[in-house]
């Protein structure tokens, strides 16, 4: 490495330059994942917060889909007959106002029954983003359609497609989406030993997994899958460009590479060294640029980002892992460099 570092010392400048350039790569992965992963907590966090292990859809020909509520009370008797843990889930959307905040405000209104967060009727639980842009907490009124309801409580960070959540008594939501079925789906733990493909088929619905359902809801695909391929993309360029220096650095380097082979330099250590150089300027750039990241994301007030481990270590750690790969083309300069005819040719 002390060749390695000499040179890292000597060509300051031009060290300088492609560690700036994977500062901005690092800066612009590490910034999308966190804002791709922002947006799907506002898009999906209140349906990963729904009970049970699956989710069970209306089978009425077409896709399953969270906006077409279509379950009837026999399909929702069928499995609640099956033994399996049900609750009833009815998704719409309204608009709501307060005493403090009298233009309407929209809201997706979660009806529950028998979970966690199932109120009283005539109570709704408001989500802490639906609470604070309404200016009420537990004890005020908020008004839904045409009725009034008191907040019993608040409770965390919940969106259903970039909507805030309400929750309330299922029979309330019915009452006030009277053209949306008896519920728009169903939240099971199915009984031990359940055959849920066959049960699915004899009640005329549709279940999947809580994780697999998410694809149902049509917003959340299209921009899940154009924010991945965004990011994937950047991740392509940046090898791409790492590579490239490193490919042009090595062949600038032949003649100094073919002299310490001929002191007897062995080939291995040679290719070590420079891909511990090309290391050296992967993670100490991607370092800054998640400091950067990290420093930049207190700053961003109501735009949705996430910072955590997938969003900043594992997009940090595939840029590095990916500059290695493009640095390792070069090596092949380091392995084939013949120092005689090397030396011959700068004569």
């Amino acid at each position: 490495m002390f060749v390695a570092i000499r040179e890292l010392r000597r060509a300051r400048g031009r060290f300088a330059l492609i560690t700036l350039v994977v500062v901005l790569v690092t800066v612009l992965v590490t910034f999308l994942g966190g804002l791709t992963a922002g947006l799907r907590h506002q898009n999906v966090s209140a349906l990963n917060a729904l009970p049970g292990s699956q989710i069970v859809f209306a089978a009425n020909g077409t896709d399953p889909s969270y906006d077409r509520p279509a379950l009837d009370p026999a399909s929702i008797s069928g499995w609640q007959a099956s033994g399996a843990e049900v609750t009833e889930v009815g998704i719409s959307r309204n608009q709501a106002t307060t005493h403090q905040h009298s233009d309407p405000f929209q809201v997706a209104l979660f009806g529950i029954s028998g979970a966690a967060r199932n109120p009283a009727p005539g109570t709704v639980f408001v989500s802490s983003p639906a609470a604070a842009e309404l200016g009420v907490s537990p004890g005020q009124t908020v008004s839904l359609g045409n009725r009034e309801f008191r907040v019993a409580n608040t409770v965390g960070d919940l969106w259903y497609a970039h909507t805030p959540v309400v929750y309330l008594a299922l029979s309330d939501w019915q009452q006030l989406s009277p053209n949306s079925g008896a519920a728009t789906v169903l939240a099971v733990n199915p009984a031990p030993g359940t055959d849920v493909g066959a049960l699915a088929k004899a009640t005329r619905t549709t279940s999947m997994s809580t994780s697999d359902s998410l694809a149902a809801l049509p917003s959340y695909n299209a921009e899940n899958t154009s924010l991945t391929l965004m990011t994937l993309m950047l991740l392509a360029i940046s090898a791409l460009v790492i590579g490239a220096f490193f490919l042009v650095w090595a062949i600038q380097r032949i003649p100094d590479t073919a002299v310490l082979k001929a002191l007897g330099a062995p080939t291995a250590k040679l290719a070590v060294d420079a891909l511990g150089q090309a290391g050296i300027v992967l993670v100490g750039g991607s370092l800054i640029g998640i400091s950067v990241t990290i420093g930049a994301g207190g700053l961003l007030g109501s735009i949705p980002f996430v910072l955590s481990t997938s969003t900043v270590l594992w997009p940090a750690t595939a840029i590095v892992l990916l500059g290695l790969a493009g640095a390792a083309l070069s090596l092949r300069y380091v392995v084939s460099t013949d120092p005689l005819t090397a030396l011959g040719s700068t004569r």
